[in-house]
């Protein structure tokens, strides 16, 4: 366990109060980090703080300052800020319960870690999370953390919980801008026949291990040959071979088909029925 919380005080429900530690539950993956250099001498380029008409600065004579009117602003001290009275800095109260799925997903921001702070608060820490469980519903609160507050779910995830930083209402955008132009019209039946058995086919558990960041490994490459190039151009154009998408329908039949063959499964769709023939009438001798 890391030795430092990200966040420590009480998780109250009613007259419960729960002393428990929070963790970040995720870390910063493998990038390529690229620094501004000045090409004439190699060397990087440095970002100093300045002020018009005065220059460089140091650090110690920089203030916070709130703009509250056109070049009027406001300075306050770091303690003073550390100082404003939230109770959601040392507590989450737990207002309401709600279905997980009644929380849209773009909701979501970022996972922590929750346990208990000690022993004396285990009890208690595990009759709320098997409550969550059993009720199968998810704890809404606010929490203050690093200069701002947040909504946050609190959920059971294995022998912990969960606790997930939200959005406010007017942190997503609505939908309907972007969405309204999509005709909401009914797909042919045998294009949503050849789909849904694309999908089956390639549907499976999810297993995180089996991705990774193919961008950061070709930029390293990219790098490798560079280097070795010695510093000449190595853009090269690669015909990826992915074909001009079609608007029509057979293009689109032809394209799931061929998906299917790839992906190992079977392309037959069933056939549109065929039209009974009408029955003929007998002949005049017949009839005869």
């Amino acid at each position: 366990m890391p030795a430092r919380a990200y966040w420590q005080g009480q998780i109250r429900l009613a007259l419960v109060s729960i002393p428990v530690e929070i963790y970040s539950a995720t870390k910063s993956g493998a990038t390529v980090a690229f620094k501004q250099i000045h090409e004439p001498t190699g060397k990087p380029i440095h970002y100093e703080k300045v002020v018009t008409g005065v220059g460089p600065v140091d650090t110690d004579e920089i203030m916070k300052g709130y703009e509250v009117s056109k070049g009027e602003f406001v300075l306050l001290e770091q303690d003073e800020i550390d100082a404003v009275k939230l109770e959601s800095k040392k507590t989450l109260e737990l207002t309401q319960f709600v279905d997980a799925s009644e929380i849209p997903v773009l909701y979501y921001e970022k996972p922590y870690f929750v346990v208990p702070a000690d022993d004396l608060a285990e009890e208690a820490f595990i009759v709320l999370r098997e409550a969550l469980r059993r009720t199968k519903k998810v704890g809404l609160g606010q929490l203050a953390m690093r200069g701002r507050e947040y909504v946050v779910s609190l959920k059971p995830c294995g022998r912990g919980m969960v606790l997930e930083t939200l959005r406010y209402a007017d942190e997503v955008n609505k939908a309907q801008g972007y969405f309204r132009e999509i005709p909401d019209a009914k797909p042919d039946a045998e294009l949503l026949d050849l789909a849904e058995a694309l999908i089956d086919k390639k549907t499976a558990a999810f297993d995180p291990q089996e991705f990774h960041d193919r961008y950061v490994d070709a930029l390293k490459d990219l790098v490798e040959r560079k280097r070795k190039a010695k510093g000449r151009k190595v853009i090269e154009d690669k015909d990826d071979g992915t074909a001009k998408s079609g608007s029509n329908v057979v293009d689109l039949m032809a394209a799931l088909k061929k998906s299917m063959e790839k992906s190992g499964g079977a392309a037959t769709t069933a056939a549109p029925a065929k039209k009974k023939a009408a029955p003929r009438k007998a002949s005049a001798k017949k009839r005869a």
